[in-house]
């Protein structure tokens, strides 16, 4: 995939929040890590695994609805075998929700057993909730939590001016996770990270990255664009572009094709699941 994509990168938010999340692990029992299903690599910070190192681990492979129900399936075997806990999940929907309670009670059991010996009853659970930018963080803390969650504030041995939100008698949740960002060392991590809508636009060359999900989906999901825009999937991918423009009437003031404009629709068509479950990376791809 092309080098010229440019990727807006913060090493200044990294570090604080790597810093953050290393003082915040300490008062952890389980780490809730979301990624995006149609990109479950690419949308991990590989340092989460380092920092969670000795805490339960749970995975939640969100926008599940918009991904390709096959490679969840193996992304969920994948991950599972790594010794994590896989719940797939549409925070927006709620779906997938139910069973979010049982798998954290279920990951946290070796610790409730031993609080129980320890002749320590009812203590909740506290998980962090951590991820990439625009992962859906917010959207499953809100859907989790509900209008029932409250603010427990400090509490004796907590580390002063720590938030916590108690979710129900079970669970209560450290409300400042580190936003942690990914690592671009990879331009093919920028690329698909780009095509799903998680760097803004307007710091990508966005035809650069409609030509790479083109040529992606003509090999991948062959097929998938005749099926939408009625157009042959041979010849150039620029050439395909133009095509979609001519049958969507995207046209500039003399009638030619505005290749831009059919660039965003493609994005924003794919990004909304109109062109299918999608997912842009396989296991065997890492």
């Amino acid at each position: 995939m092309s080098e010229q994509v440019t990727i807006n990168w913060y090493p200044g938010h990294m570090t604080k929040a790597r810093r953050m999340m290393q003082e915040d692990i300490k008062l952890i029992d389980l780490v809730i890590e979301l990624i995006d299903a149609r990109v479950p690599l690419s949308s991990r910070n590989p340092d989460i695994d380092d920092l969670a190192k000795n805490k339960s681990r749970l995975i939640l492979l969100n926008k599940s609805d918009l991904a390709d129900k096959r490679k969840l399936k193996l992304w969920t075997a994948y991950f599972e075998e790594k010794g994590f806990f896989v719940v797939t999940l549409d925070a927006r929907s709620r779906g997938g929700m139910k069973s979010i309670q049982n798998v954290i009670m279920e990951a946290c059991k070796e610790k409730i057993e031993r609080d129980r010996k320890r002749g320590i009853k009812n203590r909740p659970v506290r998980a962090m909730v951590v991820g990439i930018p625009n992962v859906g963080k917010s959207t499953f803390i809100n859907s989790f939590a509900g209008k029932a969650a409250t603010k427990t504030g400090n509490k004796p041995g907590v580390t002063k001016g720590k938030q916590w939100i108690r979710l129900n008698k079970q669970v209560e949740l450290l409300d400042t996770p580190g936003i942690l960002w990914p690592k671009f060392e990879d331009q093919q991590v920028g690329m698909k990270l780009a095509m799903i809508g998680s760097i803004r636009n307007e710091v990508l060359n966005v035809d650069e990255v409609a030509l790479s999900l083109v040529s992606f989906l003509r090999t991948q999901y062959a097929g998938t664009l005749t099926q939408r825009y009625q157009v042959e999937e041979t010849g150039e991918n620029y050439e395909i572009l133009m095509a979609i423009a001519k049958n969507r009437n995207i046209l500039k003031k003399g009638g030619e094709p505005d290749y831009d404009k059919a660039a965003i629709l493609i994005l924003d068509e794919f990004r909304d699941g109109k062109l299918g479950e999608i997912t842009l990376e396989e296991p065997e791809d890492k």
